[in-house]
């Protein structure tokens, strides 16, 4: 459904981009951020089946140069040491931040425009919430070093998901979100890490947590529209 395109960031920098263009009456844009490895089959899937329920998506490459190749399977552990060193490069997401606002910008125009993220994703969603212009609003699934930028403050309506069982996110992490946030809803489920991925999915989580998703677009005003 979707297609390969090429975004400019503000700095003039080319980002390759994951955009599945809206297949019913358009609700607004939608900008995924990935986990990890990439732009994955699995992102590349959900941009789809959202993409069906009328948004527009898209989900930009945060770590790789534009003529990288989107990776052609979910997990490769064997490059996890570079993933995880260009992560740390990127100073965790705050680095990518120009492309998100390049994804943000190629949909604004159009309507309303909302953020979602996993895992590497869900960190730069935070920080998105917090440093760009145009989201409307924003849901952080499992962002691993939030914690680290626990004093950034969400411009827009933002909403957390954890794992009670996550290995990688202590629950302590959690605690000290909540605390220091309190007004921004942090919703934790009997799941590991990457409930939402192939990887650790978990399914009843992962439904109820896409659907906290969606009905907090649709309330921040992702009602449909046109095409």
């Amino acid at each position: 459904m979707g297609e390969r395109i090429t975004l400019t960031t503000a700095a003039g920098e080319a980002v390759a981009a994951y955009h599945a263009p809206p297949q019913e009456a358009r609700r607004g844009g939608l900008v995924i951020l990935h986990a990890i490895w990439g732009v994955t089959p699995h992102i590349r899937q959900l941009s789809d089946s959202l993409a069906e329920q009328g948004y527009d998506v898209i989900a930009p490459s945060l770590l790789d140069d534009a003529d990288a190749p989107f990776p052609t399977q979910d997990l490769e552990p064997e490059k996890l040491d570079a993933r995880m060193a260009m992560g740390l490069a990127s100073g965790w997401g705050a680095v990518a931040l120009p492309r998100v606002q390049a994804a943000i910008d190629a949909l604004v125009d159009k309507g309303p425009v909302f953020a979602m993220g996993f895992c590497y994703g869900g960190t730069v969603a935070w920080l998105a919430a917090a440093r760009t212009h145009g989201l409307t609003a924003v849901s952080s699934f499992y962002g691993g070093n939030i914690v680290d930028h626990v004093d950034d403050q969400p411009k827009v309506p933002t909403i957390l998901h954890f794992g009670r069982t996550d290995s990688l996110i202590p629950l302590a992490d959690v605690e000290t979100i909540t605390a220091a946030h309190p007004d921004v809803p942090v919703w934790l489920y009997d799941a590991g890490h990457a409930f939402v991925a192939p990887s650790g999915h978990h399914a009843d989580s992962a439904r109820l947590a896409l659907l906290r998703t969606l009905q907090l677009f649709q309330r921040s005003g992702g009602a449909k529209g046109e095409a």
